[in-house]
Parts: C-alpha cells; sequence; structure tokens
C-alpha cells in the first residue's frame, strides 16, 4: 500500500528543518476519539476548543490535545480530571510545568502571551501549577482522522514505548509532516523527529535528562522558523555541539528562498548560515488525505561559517 510516508521514505526526503513552530506548547489531556481538528472534534466541549484558538493565536502559544496510549473507547463521559502540560522551549529559558484541572474552561483565564513570552506564572497561578519533575515527555501523533499514517504508524510506536516501560509517553493530535510519520516531539527543549523509532526516542528522552540533543532523525527545534531550525541543526553537525542550551537562533536576513541566518553558542561564538529553500521533486502527496501532488518547500543549509569579532560587529 502506497501512502505518503512510503512515497517520502522511497525519495529520501529530508526532515531539517520540517518541525511544527511554537516556543510554548499547551497540553491539554483529552481522553476518546478525535477528529481532524481535535480541539473543536473530540469529547472536548467546541466551545471551549474554539475559544483556546482565539486565545493562543498570534501568541507563540501551540495548544494539542493529549492522551494515554492505548484503546480509546468512546464512552462521552468527562475525565474527573485531565493533566495539562506547560512547555516553553527556548534555549535559556527552557521550562516544564504540570497541573490538574477538573474543569478546561479554567484554561481560558491564562495569559497567553506571557506563556509565549516564557512566563508561566499565569500558569501556576489559574491552575496551581508547578514544576514537573518527572519523566521528559514524548509525544507520538497518532491522530488518524488528520491523516491514516499518524494512526498506523504512531499509535503502535507509542503502545511500544508505553509497553517497554518508557514514562513520559502520550498520544497526540496534531504535529504536523504527516509525511513523515511517526512523528515526535520531546519536552521541554522542544526538538521533534520524524521517521521515528523507539530506540531512537529512548536515546532522546535519555538526552533530555542529560542535556543534550539527539540529531539523528531530527526536524530542528520547535523554538524557531523552519530556516531556523535547519540553520541551528547544520551548525550543530559541523562543530559537534549537542548541549541542549548551548546553540541560540539570533539573527535572521532574507526572505524565501534564501535566509543568512546568525546561530549563537552561549560561549560567545557565532555562525552565519546560508539556508537555501528548494521545492521537493518529483511531486509527491503531502497527506493521505490529499489526492493533489504537492512540492512541499526543503530546507537546505548551504554554508556554515564561523565569524569573527569583526564580522560581528559590522
Amino acid at each position: 500500500m502506497s501512502t505518503c510516508t512510503t512515497v517520502s521514505r522511497a525519495l529520501d526526503e529530508p526532515v531539517s528543518g520540517t518541525a511544527a513552530t511554537a516556543r510554548t506548547w499547551l497540553l491539554l489531556e483529552q481522553p476518546g476519539p478525535w477528529g481532524a481538528r481535535a480541539l473543536t472534534s473530540s469529547h472536548l466541549d467546541p466551545a471551549v476548543g474554539r475559544a483556546l484558538e482565539k486565545a493562543a493565536k498570534g501568541t507563540g502559544v501551540r495548544i494539542a490535545l493529549i492522551r494515554r496510549p492505548g484503546r480509546h473507547a468512546d464512552v462521552g463521559t468527562p475525565p474527573p480530571v485531565r493533566r495539562v502540560y506547560a512547555a516553553h522551549t527556548t534555549p535559556g529559558n527552557a521550562w516544564l510545568r504540570t497541573a490538574v484541572t477538573d474543569d478546561p474552561r479554567r484554561l481560558l483565564d491564562l495569559d497567553f502571551g506571557a506563556l509565549g513570552r516564557g512566563d508561566h506564572r499565569s500558569f501556576d497561578a489559574v491552575l496551581d501549577g508547578g514544576a514537573h519533575t518527572g519523566a521528559p515527555l514524548a509525544l507520538v501523533c497518532t491522530n488518524g482522522k488528520r491523516d491514516r499514517c499518524c494512526a498506523l504508524l504512531g499509535r503502535p510506536l507509542a503502545a511500544e514505548l508505553a509497553a517497554s516501560g518508557v514514562e513520559g509517553v502520550w498520544e497526540v493530535t496534531h504535529l504536523g509532516g504527516h509525511r513523515f510519520s511517526p512523528t515526535v516531539l520531546v519536552l521541554p527543549y522542544g526538538y521533534a523527529y520524524g521517521r521515528a523509532q523507539a530506540h531512537t526516542v529512548q536515546e532522546a528522552l535519555r538526552g533530555v535528562r542529560e542535556g543534550r540533543i539527539v540529531v539523528e532523525g531530527c526536524r530542528g527545534s520547535s523554538a524557531w522558523e523552519r530556516p531556523g531550525q535547519a540553520a541551528e541543526l547544520a551548525v550543530r553537525g559541523a562543530v559537534g555541539e549537542y548541549a541542549a542550551d548551548a546553540l541560540s537562533v539570533v539573527r535572521t536576513d532574507g526572505a524565501a528562498p534564501r535566509w543568512e541566518i546568525v546561530v549563537a553558542h552561549a560561549d560567545g561564538r557565532h555562525w552565519r548560515v546560508v539556508v537555501a529553500q528548494g521545492d521537493a521533486l518529483p511531486p509527491r502527496p503531502e497527506s493521505c488525505g490529499s489526492s493533489v501532488l504537492g512540492s512541499p518547500a526543503q530546507m537546505e543549509a548551504v554554508s556554515v561559517r564561523e565569524l569573527s569579532t569583526t564580522a560581528l560587529a559590522s
């Protein structure tokens, strides 16, 4: 059976620079089935879902629903309490907070602008939240209503990880890039992975506990726009730097199809990375939910050059 994932694999489509963009993730537990637009097509009150979408728009916060791996009976009864997470992904200020709530409407009282800027005080005050002290999170996209590959490939991966005792595994509604399924987001650092396998996810989670990033299969950090994702990963590969908080995208010049991006190291070093956007050819299905063939944008880091102090000043 030909799917968007089998075609993408056969064409060896690169995954770098394809992660969803979000400085902050807000995750709400919602058991049961999910529709294609899960915030308004699940057992979550659709009025609440629409209000959350409106509140988060333009703030840098991305909202997703999560559920535990396993079978999801359509019982239609809301859970007595729900787990909520908020995670900010900017290097140097990455954090993961958690809370429980018996009423999802309380999330509407959050200061979404502050959350997007990396300020978690409203999360703590509104939801009585606090620092997450458990295992880092591995969010596996499993929403078959968005794309069948997410269910066919994501759900077995989530089940395998949970069955092997990996903590912090949740199913999530949407991470983008169906053709790279199984797709996984690891928090708090916000690095996404494509064509993920259990051993890759386990190594990524070990890396989080050690403060480092695994670049195998990495799509990029959600903290940056896609050209910045490709630039940061290119610098990591060029200099062998895998510390999670070491690199930041500090400047982006240009526009599609070519950018010059400055990536800074916490120790003061800087690099200028030229990123070019091309069209993936031949045309391929970007999703199993569409019969239209497309040529998705590909980000390629064509050069990486360390900058001198003089070059930085110019």
